[in-house]
Parts: structure tokens; sequence; C-alpha cells
């Protein structure tokens, strides 16, 4: 195993680790099937479960697997707790009963066309070019158009900034420049939320926040949670999608045979979205602290530890699903948890799936021919999230 991934994966395993970069898809096929508990020495340690049956159990138990205490392993100081994702019930319930019906399935596919053309204005800037820097020019640009014009109203000029931000908070190698640019997005976003409560209200999530809710020993939620609850909706709405859009762009040009699939059959793109969802895992992990002891496949974890869900690895479980480590968009049934399992369930799952299919559906009618650009291939970037940095395409 050290000689194969450059590490002791049950004993010594790293998330930030450049191997497990390199290495990403064999090794979560690797442990999904060989470890079902990982244990990590970095830091101030942590767990890393693996199979679905046990991702599934400890996401839907926050009585045990508690978000409290936040899903980042060894989580730089003074980075704010964020609600309600950072949050167990009821303080979580409060909030995701007022915030869900803004990202309702039906609110969402009302969103299909606008984000349809802003699928087609973003393609029209680079087409005659007959090429582009996918991750630059379109993937970092559209969940955050998405989100930014038709939930949140903040003003694009600003999305750049607040991109690089989410990314350098998430996966800067240095601790410190992580808390520095995590500090940058909550300092904008509570600027711009105090704008907004100066302004005539205007009915959406943003007026929701302001709103707040009342917490079940009767206090109002504090200023500090509100603007706690914009930040995470914000780093969920821009720090996710891009890695499934741009992976599935990138499968389709070195894979002719499944470009043709849906060039031919359009129809199968819905689930396509599910499959490329379920391969291309941008959350990794997401972590959880143990409110008592408990034991886990054999294996004993003590109150306090720091444990992490192994989204990724669960969506890979041969126990679930018939070869699991390839790609099939006529799968039936995906049992996937890229978008999180139980109350902490991703709020955005509805909106990625529009943008993931409005890509799709939208880029292959306008570039159905299309390769990545000789000379170059895709860079990535993987810890608790796994993001693709670049990826050049051609047509």
């Amino acid at each position: 195993m050290i000689e194969r991934f450059g590490r002791d994966l049950v004993n010594d395993f790293d998330l930030d680790d450049p191997r497990f970069n390199d290495q990403f898809n064999e090794t979560l096929n690797y442990m999904v099937r060989k470890c079902p508990v990982a244990h990590s020495q970095v830091g101030r340690g942590y767990y890393v479960l693996t199979t679905q049956d046990d991702v599934r159990a400890a996401a839907q138990n926050w009585k045990t697997f508690s978000a409290a205490k936040g899903y980042m392993p060894n989580r730089p100081d003074g980075i704010p707790y964020l609600i309600p994702e950072e949050s167990d019930p009821p303080l979580h319930t409060r909030w995701r009963h007022k915030l869900n019906p803004h990202l309702s399935p039906k609110v969402c596919a009302a969103m299909d066309q606008p984000v349809r053309n802003d699928v087609n204005e973003l393609i029209d800037r680079f087409i005659e070019k007959g090429e582009c820097e996918f991750i630059s020019e379109f993937g970092a640009l559209l969940p955050g158009w998405a989100f930014f014009k038709n939930v949140l109203g903040v003003p694009l000029e600003d999305l750049p900034a607040l991109v690089n931000g989410v990314e350098e908070g998430t996966f800067a190698p240095d601790l410190d420049e992580r808390a520095r640019h995590f500090s940058g997005v909550f300092d904008y976003l509570e600027k711009h939320l105090k704008w907004r409560s100066t302004q005539p209200a205007r009915g959406d999530l943003i007026d929701t926040i302001l709103a707040g809710v009342t917490y079940d020993d009767g206090t109002e939620a504090p200023w500090e949670h509100k603007v706690s609850v914009l930040v995470d909706l914000t780093f969920g709405g821009i720090a996710t999608t891009t890695f499934v859009m741009a992976s599935a762009l990138h499968h389709l040009a070195t894979h002719r045979d499944q470009l043709q699939l849906l060039l031919d059959d359009p129809s199968l793109i819905e689930n396509a979205v599910e499959e490329y969802a379920r391969y291309f895992p941008p959350v990794v992990a997401l972590g959880r602290t143990t409110t008592c002891d408990v034991e886990v496949a054999g294996t004993q974890i003590k109150e306090g530890e720091f444990v992490m869900l192994g989204y990724a690895y669960a969506s890979r479980d041969p126990r679930h699903m018939d070869e699991p480590e390839k790609i099939d968009v006529r799968r039936q049934g995906i049992p996937h948890s890229t978008f999180g399992v139980g109350p902490h369930r991703c709020i955005g799952s509805n909106l990625a799936r529009v943008e993931l299919r409005a890509t799709l559906e939208e880029w292959l009618k306008r570039i159905p021919d299309f390769h990545v650009k000789e000379g170059t291939a895709p860079t990535y970037v993987t810890g608790y999230l796994r993001s693709m940095r670049s990826l050049h395409l051609v047509w």
C-alpha cells in the first residue's frame, strides 16, 4: 500500500496529500473496498468513514455525529462556524425551514431559462475563437451568475473576487492564508447584508435571512448568525458545481463514444447529470465531531474525535452498485451521496442540477465536437473538497 499510494492509507491518511490529488480515483476505489475507517495523524487528527452504509448512518445521526464544531479538519483559528451547515437541530432546523422554500424544486425549475440564457451568453463570448479555458471563462462564472442573479442579487462585478476568496479560503496550503481569505468573504458579505437592510424589501432570500428566525429558547437569531447564513450559502453556491460540469465536459472531450451517446440521445442527459455528480464529487468529505464513544465498522472512536463523512468514497461503494469505478450514463437508480445525506443535505442541490443540465444541453447543441487542447491537461487541487483549476478546450 505504501509503495502504491505513498503512505499508509489506513493509519496515516491525509486529505491534503499531493498524491491523493494525483491518484484521486484510484485512492477512492481502494479505500471504499479495503478501508471502511481510515485514520489521519495530521494536525489534531481525524477519522474518515468510506462505506455508503456507514456514511449514511452517521450523516443521519446528528446526535452522535454533531456538525456544531465544524466540517473542516484542523480548522484554522478565527474562522467562525457557518450556520446552518455547522449547527445541529433545533437551530439547524429553524433556519432550513425558512431557507428551503427559496431553493425548492419548483422555484429552481423556474430558473431554468434564465440559467440557459447565462450559459449561452458565456458561450457567445468565446465560441468564435474556437477555444476557451473552461474554468475561468465558463465553469467558475456560471454557478455564481446563477446564484447571484437568481437568488442573492449580489453585483456580478464582485463575483471574481468572491470566487477567489472561496477557492483560497478552501484550498490555500497555508492555513493562515485560508483564514485570511475566508475573513475577506465574511467582510464583503456582511457589508452587502448591511446595505440590503437599508433598502426596500424584495421578498427574496436575503430578506428572509434579514428577517431571521426565533430559536427554541425564544431568542431572536443574532446579527452574526445572519451573516454566517449568507456566507454558508455563498460558499455552497459557487464552490462546488464548477467541478462537476468541468469534469463532465473533460470526460466527453476525451471519450468520443460517450459524447456521441449524448448527441444521439439527449434524453440521457438528465440521468448523466446524476452519474457525473456521483463520479466527479466536489465534496470529498465533510466533518462531524463525536458526542460520545462510538464504534464504526469495528473501529472504536472516542468522544470528541473529528470524523469525516466520506461522501465521495460512499458514491463508489461496490456493495450498492455494479462497477462503480466506471461511468455509465444509463445506470439506473444512482445511489450517490454527492449532495450529502440526512438533515444537512445540500440545500442547493436543485439549483445545481438545473445548472448542470442546462450546461450539457446547451453546450452540446452549440459545440458538439470539442477536444482537450493538445499539450494541455486539466489541473486539480484536493482537500476536503476537490476542484479543477484549468481545462483548455478547442473545437
